[in-house]
């Protein structure tokens, strides 16, 4: 609720009045979510709400890249009504590519992942299309009433993004050296993953997990796991869940089989049951989580194959690696994180990081699809200067998405307790390197395979540039 707060003031703040129509069409696809959830009774989950919460992403994109398209063509001197007109039609294809490119990856999740994956690829691809569908439809249709009912003459006082417009930022300038730098990064991040490990949760390790309510006041943490830790038990941990009488108590795996799990769990029970009443008693198998390790593997995999095919199809393969390397390159920041902070790794965390897939995909096509534009109609502009100004074109659509998605994970963050503390961060993190990946690999990548802008001829019966076909 605080995330959706923080989002709704951000957009008005900065669009006033089709800010209102963001926010209205933002209610809207998440009432939709919810409704289709509910109507094929799907639970939900951790990993469905990092669904819902890319998919608030995702909304809010399509709006702003809507906003942004009517702003830049009204700039240019076209009346309001074209304007807006031209902004949808332009803002149609992007949104389109950013979205199918992560429903394909979030059909293939559904079909070979199992679990929390399956979870998060049914809210996100019921989110793709309601986010789509409010996009075209119900944001059209405010601003058409908007437009009928004032009668502007020029865009609203009250959109205050302009703060990046006419700059010329130099992104290519630098492209070697960022470029060098996150390699040095991934890599590390690769031998740190393969030699020190990360810090593997109940979920992987196997375990139990115990669930108890104070039976009067609050769940005193540190006294629980004082006393838990006198019983040789091994690692044990105690975090707060839901409210404050509440605690969620993590063992891990014992030596001797499942009777010595019992055990553990009867010298626990023995220690805590005068003081709290125990609510949940799970073990978890370590053998359940490494075959839903290895369909959420697989699964992603799969996932970028078709990404990459479906780039490829649409754009040039050039832009299909840059796609698929900018993604690995977050996937690979994101498991270093962990393998440094120590924070614990567990399932909630694979649906962090298929946010962050997602997210990141979403970004670098956007950025993508803008370069192709440009190479339509630029011909002979050089490579790196094109990419400059594609960049520095959607520069404010990308600060501003990602800023409104911090603000929602920022919330999950502060005020969702330790149970997602690490979900959240890695989804923190990942929201700031799929943003810098979709500039700093993403751009040098077509730099690096030599992508021609020469190969894109005119189109005489549209007046733009499109891709020259094979052998004509």
């Amino acid at each position: 609720i605080i995330g959706g707060i923080a989002v709704v003031v951000f957009m008005v703040a900065l669009y006033g009045t089709f800010g209102v129509m963001a926010n209205i069409a933002l209610a809207a696809n998440i009432a939709m979510i919810l409704a289709a959830l509910s109507l094929i009774g799907s639970t939900l989950t951790l990993p469905g709400i990092a669904g819902i919460v890319l998919t608030m992403g995702m909304a809010v994109d399509s709006n702003v890249l809507i906003y942004e398209r009517i702003r830049e063509e009204a700039r240019n001197g076209r009346p309001l009504i074209q304007s807006i007109d031209i902004g949808f039609k332009k803002a149609f294809a992007t949104i389109v590519d950013a979205n199918l490119t992560t429903l394909i990856a979030a059909v293939v999740l559904f079909f070979l992942g199992s679990g929390p994956v399956r979870g998060f690829a049914v809210t996100l691809s019921i989110g793709i299309v309601t986010t789509v569908f409010t996009a075209f439809t119900l944001t059209f249709w405010l601003m058409a009433f908007w437009y009928r009912w004032k009668r502007p003459k020029h865009m609203p006082k009250s959109v205050r993004t302009g703060f990046f417009d006419n700059r010329n930022i130099r992104f290519m300038a630098a492209r070697k050296f960022n470029f060098g730098l996150a390699m040095v990064i991934s890599v590390a991040s690769l031998i740190g993953f393969a030699t020190v490990g990360m810090n593997l949760g109940i979920d992987f390790k196997g375990g139990s997990i115990i669930e108890v309510q104070a039976r009067d006041g609050t769940a005193d943490l540190s006294d629980i796991r004082d006393r838990l830790s006198q019983l040789n038990l091994g690692e044990v941990q105690a975090q707060g869940f839901g409210d404050e009488s509440s605690a969620l108590i993590r063992l891990q795996a014992q030596d001797g089989g499942e009777n010595a799990e019992q055990s553990a769990l009867t010298k626990v029970r023995g220690e805590l049951e005068a003081e709290y009443d125990f609510r949940r008693v799970e073990v978890v198998g370590p053998s359940v989580s490494s075959d839903l390790t290895y369909s959420a593997t697989i699964g992603v995999a799969a996932a970028l194959l078709g990404i990459l095919i479906y780039i490829w199809f649409r754009f040039e393969w050039q832009f299909a690696l840059g796609a698929i390397i900018a993604t690995l390159h977050d996937v690979i920041f994101t498991l270093g994180l962990f393998v440094v902070t120590g924070i614990e790794f567990n399932l909630t965390s694979i649906a962090a990081i298929l946010t962050i897939i997602g997210y990141s995909l979403n970004d670098t096509v956007v950025v993508y699809d803008r370069m192709r534009e440009n190479l339509r109609r630029y011909k002979k502009m050089p490579l790196e200067v094109l990419i400059d100004e594609s960049i520095n074109q959607t520069l404010s659509r990308t600060v501003l998405t990602a800023g409104s998605t911090i603000l929602a994970l920022g919330a999950l963050y502060l005020f969702g307790g330790e149970v997602i503390a690490s979900f959240t961060f890695a989804m923190l993190a990942g929201v700031l390197i799929g943003t810098f990946s979709s500039i700093y690999i993403a751009g040098p990548i077509l730099i690096a395979f030599k992508l021609r802008p020469e190969n894109f001829q005119r189109d005489e019966s549209e007046g733009e540039k499109v891709p020259a076909k094979a052998g004509a």
